[in-house]
């Protein structure tokens, strides 16, 4: 092989967008840029109140953009010539509002600062309802339409989030012709699209987060849909029963995209994907080892054959799709709704006095000593079975049993608990709601045989990664790459290039590894396994309140 076969990777993140150019040969990193969102930096269009999150799609054209540009600039002058596909991948469930063209509404006149026509990101809770309705909804059918997603449909996923948007916005509700996920809209968007029902809609996006199911011939039926809600009607009649694995080409380059990015339009636009999904690739996944993608949230994905899941059903995960990470096995998904964002929340309840403060530079300084200190003074506390204990949920339960009302709690407060304390429980917290998506596996009749940490937190938090192997009693490794979910998207582009013929070869070739591994302490298994069983209790409880 050519050692001028170079792939782009294309990571769109909560907060910022992320490219790197990728030799296909062996997975080295030539370039990489990072581009932060500029409105959603200032906050715009949200409200964590309301747990409304949108994001303007210029901020996503405007990163695609400026990171591949940049990305070539790094790799030198030769390095466009060399380029052979480009393959993204981004959170989800963050879909949009198009127009027939495929266009998001917030692009067109009139729509510009609607946060109703802007893309919906993944951790915006505003369907709450619709999703408790269409979960009721589904049990007036024989066929349960539910059984491949977990048996419980979230309001962080697709139709809820469109049946709201409808349901609240009249202008949006006359200008939508079909709703478009993030990652199914960027290669069409890259390929020149012009026409929505051409739209290429991936496996991964569609399996998980639309009830679309091979076993029952696409999605539900339009009636389904039509007999929830009136305004529902004619939506899943207009998407295609067809969708696309990641190792698939949705189109080359478009003329005006290969100018815009000094490229050729032989350069292969792969089907795009969630984060997790090509995360798990890029941190090179065996079957049955949990992949964990820790970030603000975490995406957890596990991968087996088919033949073992000829008639098995996961109860309360995120899908089990055939193809939605790697073709032909069967992708399971799980995760939590706040991990990273746990930690982020504390350091800003600690730090909000700082906002007085007119000098910025210390207020960063500050500001990044905070998480480093307390993981270190955390560390240092003794074991203690009556410690302050806390439960997870700021962002409600992604899995298992999906429940956005839920919410966090901090239990066995006192006049001696201090900022370290409170951590070690919201660290804790977090450990526990991991080791609960392992037990359902497990429930299930799934083993979990290792664990694979990918991601900002499994990078950077050494407290949390051994807290991580302690609590599960389990190894767990950390992939060295790290821009994983991009490396991944990397080894999807060159797939879909004909450059390997599967993405088994491209992970083989392409991987770099493990850098780190953490091993469980063992004389702390007892202690976990009592706090376990209490924060299970104690999230019992809260269950019961909450809603």
């Amino acid at each position: 092989m050519s050692a001028d076969y170079f792939v782009i990777g294309v990571d769109y993140g909560t907060d910022s967008v992320r490219s790197v150019i990728v030799n296909a040969t062996n997975g080295a990193e030539i370039a990489s840029s990072v581009f932060n969102y500029p409105r959603w930096q200032k906050g715009k269009f949200c409200d964590a109140a309301y747990n409304q999150f949108r994001q303007h799609p210029l901020d996503y054209i405007e990163g695609l953009e400026q990171t591949i540009k940049d990305c070539l600039k790094k790799a030198g002058p030769h390095a466009a010539t060399a380029i052979k596909a480009i393959s993204v991948d981004t959170t989800g469930s963050t879909p949009v509002g198009v127009n027939e063209a495929g266009i998001p509404l917030a692009l067109t006149a009139g729509f510009e600062n609607n946060p109703n026509a802007m893309f919906v990101l993944w951790k915006d809770h505003t369907g709450i309802k619709e999703a408790a309705e269409i979960n009721q909804h589904a049990l007036k059918f024989d066929i349960n339409y539910l059984q491949y997603v977990g048996g419980i449909y979230s309001s962080e996923w697709f139709w809820a989030k469109l049946l709201h948007v409808l349901r609240t916005d009249e202008q949006v509700r006359k200008a939508c012709y079909t709703w478009v996920e993030h990652c199914d809209w960027i290669p069409f968007l890259l390929t020149g699209g012009k026409n929505a029902d051409e739209i290429k809609r991936g496996r991964c996006s569609a399996g998980h987060k639309a009830i679309w199911s091979g076993h029952f011939d696409g999605y539900p039926p339009d009636e389904f849909f039509a007999s929830l809600d009136p305004l529902l009607k004619g939506y899943a009649a207009r998407l295609p029963k067809e969708t696309f694995t990641a190792d698939t080409a949705a189109g080359n380059l478009s003329v005006e995209w290969a100018q815009k990015l000094g490229l050729s339009t032989e350069v292969i636009i792969g089907a795009g994907a969630f984060d997790a999904h090509m995360g798990a690739v890029g941190g090179q996944i065996e079957s049955y080892h949990l992949s964990k993608v820790m970030g603000t949230s975490t995406c957890d994905m596990l991968v087996a054959p088919k033949a073992d899941f000829e008639d098995k059903l996961i109860r309360g995960i995120c899908g089990q799709v055939d193809g939605s990470v790697i073709p032909g096995m069967i992708g399971m998904e799980a995760g939590q709704s706040a991990f990273g964002d746990t930690y982020a929340w504390f350091r800003k309840l600690l730090e909000w006095p700082l906002q007085f403060i007119d000098d910025e530079e210390i207020r960063k300084q500050v500001s990044d000593k905070i998480i480093p200190t307390l993981s270190k003074q955390a560390a240092a506390l003794p074991p203690d079975e009556n410690a302050e204990l806390a439960i997870d949920w700021l962002n409600g339960r992604r899995t298992p049993d999906a429940n956005q009302l839920l919410k966090a709690a901090i239990s066995g407060l006192s006049l001696g608990t201090d900022a370290p304390r409170v951590f070690r429980a919201l660290a804790e917290a977090t450990c526990f709601g991991a080791k609960s998506i392992v037990e359902r596996f497990r429930e299930e009749g799934v083993p979990v045989k290792g664990l694979i940490g990918i991601g900002g937190v499994a990078k950077k938090s050494p407290y949390i990664m051994q807290m991580m192997a302690d609590v599960m009693q389990m190894p767990i490794r950390i992939h060295q790459f790290e821009h994983t979910c991009a490396l991944g998207a990397a080894m999807f582009a060159a797939t879909a290039a004909g450059i390997y013929p599967d993405v088994e070869a491209a992970m083989q070739a392409m991987g770099g590894g493990f850098d780190q591994e953490y091993f469980p302490d063992q004389t702390k298994a007892e202690l976990y396994e009592k706090r376990y069983k209490r924060y299970i209790d104690l999230g019992q409880y809260i269950g019961q309140h909450s809603n």
